[in-house]
């Protein structure tokens, strides 16, 4: 059992200026590597094992902790157990850590656990910041678009929670460049500290390139977090020679299927390990420094169920630049596999 009694490494912030990076043109600099707690921090896994993961990121220097109202399973379990590694080893640490989290899906019965209303996210952040025991969180997102709440109301109950020193910056997610503009042309208006979007972006999903967030958030000053950077684990190497027992397929199965992994996807995953080969990286510290590379991108939402996988993940920092020819064999790949990739969304 981990004991309770635990001291951050001192060399933690040793890297610091190759390892974080200024979100959009706020104030705020984010880990360009960052941890999630969507997977292993739910009802069903080992605390021992929550505690090595997170206290191996912040000794490497991970400041920044993303959840939402819904991570588990069970849903909000992921902020309860956060919260009592928060309140029995890393309280001292508070000042040090950015901790974010979300509200826009489903989280409780009838019709105001869901969207984007004003009467859902004050709720929502009030029952996260009982759950995590804090006092308020450094960014709040808006987790998806709601076709039917006015941006106005979300916006304005962003504002109001901001206002009351619930959450220090907010965010959106999932969000496309047009609702996105909106988002922060209203934003602007009332000056509300909309800094940063969180949406999918990898190798073999390029859809904020394609709907305009890409575009958008470079030219706005928002910075962009990308979740899903190694596309649900297909980038890991760990499919490349059939579904290993301890996988997220074999564990959970949830969002990524073994029918996902095709022969046509595999042969592309080949290839693009053979680039980073080339490179002197693995796949995974090769498709978290393509994200990387773009200046419009602050962080990489990783996640992880071995402390080792932090470590190696982190390494993509080392090199986050491509020649032009190995962009275009990249390219080439990503294009080759577009039509054949699974359009399920993170929730």
């Amino acid at each position: 059992m981990i004991s309770d009694e635990y001291k951050a490494a001192a060399g933690r912030y040793d890297n610091e200026d190759k390892l974080y990076k200024r979100v959009g043109r706020s104030g705020l600099k984010l880990p360009k590597v960052s941890l999630g707690l969507w997977h292993n921090f739910g009802s069903r896994d080992s605390l021992d094992n929550m505690k090595k993961l997170i206290f191996t990121a912040f000794d490497h220097g991970i400041t920044h902790f993303d959840l939402a109202n819904n991570y588990g399973p069970d849903m909000g379990t992921a902020e309860e157990n956060f919260g009592r590694i928060m309140d029995r080893n890393l309280r001292a640490y508070r000042d040090e850590m950015i901790i974010s989290t979300k509200a826009g899906y489903d989280m409780w019965k009838g019709p105001y656990g869901n969207w984007g209303s004003r009467k859902y996210l004050i709720a929502s952040i009030d029952q996260s910041l009982e759950r995590m025991g804090l006092d308020y969180v450094d960014i709040f997102y808006h987790h998806r678009m709601d076709p039917e709440t006015p941006v106005e109301e979300t916006i304005m109950a962003l504002d109001q929670i901001v206002r009351s020193g619930k959450a220090l910056y907010v965010g959106i997610s999932n969000y496309n460049g047009e609702r996105a503009a909106e988002a922060m042309k209203l934003a602007k208006e009332i000056h509300l500290p909309l800094v940063i979007n969180q949406n999918r972006y990898s190798i073999l999903d390029r859809t904020i390139e394609e709907n305009g967030l890409k575009k958008f958030a470079g030219e706005a000053g928002m910075g962009i977090i990308c979740f899903s950077p190694l596309a649900q684990g297909m980038l890991s190497e760990k499919y490349l020679d059939g579904i290993p027992e301890d996988s997220r397929i074999a564990r959970d199965g949830r969002f990524l299927h073994a029918e996902d992994i095709s022969p046509e996807k595999l042969e592309g995953i080949r290839k693009l390990a053979e680039i980073a080969k080339r490179r002197g990286q693995t796949l995974p510290q090769m498709a978290l420094a393509w994200d990387l590379r773009s200046p419009e991108v602050t962080s990489v939402l990783i996640g992880a169920s071995k402390p080792s996988q932090i470590v190696e993940n982190l390494g993509a920092i080392e090199n986050t630049n491509f020649t032009e020819e190995e962009l275009r064999e990249i390219d080439d790949i990503s294009v080759s596999l577009a039509g054949k990739l699974d359009p399920r969304r993170h929730v």
